[in-house]
Parts: C-alpha cells; structure tokens; sequence
C-alpha cells in the first residue's frame, strides 16, 4: 500500500545559503509535511503568488520576500504563514489575520547585528577588505590612509539592546560615545556608560560616526535625509544597520555623492537583493553588505527549529507564538 499523502505543502522561501534543511529537525514532520525549497527570489507579487499556489504553509525568512495584503489575498490555500523573528515589517500580518490564516514568529539568537555594525565601522576608517583585494589582485603594498576611531565621537539613534551593545565595544576601543532617541532618558544612558545628547541635530553635529539602532515605524521611516546629512560633519560616516527606509534613500545617494559626508557603511536597503545597476553599488565611499545583520549560524538553528515548532503545534491544533497585527 502506498504512503500516505501529506496533509500539507509547505514552502520554505528565500533560503538563499540552502542551508534550512540541515538546521532543524524537518524530519519530526515527515508524513504529514511536504516540503519545497525556494533559493531564489521569486519576484514580483504576480509572480510570488504564481510559485505559491496551493501551498498551505509558507514559511517567510524575515524580511527577504515582502508578503503584503495583494499577495496573501492570491493564496487561497493558506493556512499557516511563518517568519522568521519576532517581527517582520514587509509582512502584511492584519492582512492574514483578516483571512483566519494563524501568523506566527520565532525567537532569535545572540546580538548579530552588533558585529556587523563594528565591522562597517572598521571597514570605513581602517579599510581592512578594501586593501585585502588591492593585495589579491596584485597590489604592491598601502594605499590608504586609516582613520583612527579612537578619541572620536560615536553617536547612536537608538540605545536598545542592540545600540547598547554596540555602545559597550566603542567603549572598549576609546570611543566616545553619546545617544539620542524620541523617547531616550538620561537614566537609561547613564545605565550604559553613555552622554544623552539634546537633540538629534546635536548628535548629528558632534559625532563622527552616526549608527542607527531603531525600529522602523512610521515615525523613524525617513529619519534621516537631506536636512540631517546637511548636519553632519563632512569627515562623518553615517552605519545602518536597522531597516533600509529609516535613511531617505536618494538624499544619501546625493550626500555620498558630494561628499557631504565621508562615507556609509549599510547592511540593509529599501529594497533587497540590491538591484545590479543600484547608484549605491557604483560610489567609492560607501560599504556594501548583502544584509547579514542576522545570518548567523547560531541564530539561523533557533529561527529555523521554531519554525518546525510553530509547524508542529499548528498540526496539533494549539498555535504558539503567535503575531498579532500591528
């Protein structure tokens, strides 16, 4: 007698290492779960919903495929929609709500996201990878001159879990550090070691490097644009590595462009994958990295076992950690 047929098709998107199936226990599911694999993006929403047809489980890694409303209401068969993390901006959760489709994240592992803030800090003043190629592909010796960051100003928008944690190793390299949000008091900077500066404009004045650790919302999306570059000291740099629409994107361009600043280091973008022809891909003072703010090994085995989780508990008809609509 032949097996039985899953009760379920589950796509798994934007597995873009092909390194989800080795990072979870999949088997727990086997029998019951179908599962399809998607490397690439999938592309336009005609096209996602197009891929997606007669999936019942689309498990999404957070923020790489956007799952708006459009897209959600082309999928007749969802039952179960999955993101990786605790929260995902491009996904469209009171629109699958409105469906009776269950939403659920994960938990997430470590501080990522501060190594990599560090590392486009140092890239920036010290340009360790840009000399490492110069030497591959035949370079003599230097050409560079490193900025020390010692004794300079680090100024954070946003002193989280993150920012703190990025504020903590400035410290240890001999930074300065000082911090500034909407709602930042002088008890939570003093319980990090940091100055709380007055105002946004007086951070943007005084640091030498601006990094941004907020979440996107509709009152930090275009935080920063023309008027706060205008601000900054033209020997600035400016990291993100939060959410790519917190910074106006073409006021950045501009300001890289004409060296109203010195340079930016960025892990994350308005739209991603990067386009190839993207102005951000053909400056000579910015730092580009594919947004691996949370593509770790240790973090990927947490997302990727709560996803088998929240799939198991879906199954067994008691949902957990679920995501409510904004």
């Amino acid at each position: 007698m032949p097996p039985a047929k899953p009760r379920y098709r589950c796509a798994l998107l934007d597995d873009y290492q092909n390194v989800a199936l080795t990072l979870a226990d999949w088997e727990s599911l086997a029998g019951e779960v179908e599962l399809t694999v998607f490397n690439a993006p999938l592309g336009s929403p005609e096209e996602i919903a197009r891929a997606l047809q007669g999936f019942d489980i689309v498990v999404l890694q957070r923020e790489r495929t956007a799952f708006p409303r459009r897209v959600i209401e082309a999928l007749p068969n969802l039952k179960l929609l999955i993101s990786t993390g605790k929260r995902n901006w491009m996904l469209d959760v009171a629109a699958a709500t409105e469906r009776g489709i269950i939403v659920c994240g994960t938990d997430t592992t470590g501080n990522p996201t501060t190594g990599i803030a560090i590392a486009l800090i140092l890239e920036l003043t010290r340009r360790v990878g840009y000399e490492s190629e110069r030497l591959r592909h035949g370079a003599l010796w230097q050409s560079t001159l490193g900025v020390d960051i010692e004794g300079k100003t680090l100024g954070l928008i946003g002193l989280g879990r993150l920012g703190s944690k990025v504020a903590t190793i400035a410290q240890a390299l001999g930074m300065k550090v000082i911090a500034w949000s909407q709602n930042l008091t002088a008890e939570r900077c003093a319980s990090v070691g940091v100055a709380l500066s007055p105002s946004k404009e007086a951070l943007l004045a005084a640091a030498d490097i601006v990094s941004l650790h907020v979440v996107l919302s509709p009152r930090t999306r275009g935080l920063i644009g023309a008027k706060e570059f205008a601000l900054m000291k033209r020997s600035a740099y400016l990291i993100n590595t939060a959410r790519g629409p917190i910074v106006d994107e073409n006021a950045l361009i501009a300001a890289l462009a004409e060296r109203r600043i010195a340079g930016a280091g960025l892990d994350v973008f308005d739209v991603e994958p990067l386009r190839a022809e993207h102005p951000l891909r053909k400056l000579d003072n910015v730092v580009l990295s594919p947004h691996l703010g949370y593509v770790t090994a240790e973090n990927f085995r947490t997302c990727y076992a709560g996803v088998v989780g929240n799939i198991r508990a879906f199954l067994d008809g008691k949902p957990i950690r679920q995501m409510e609509p904004a």
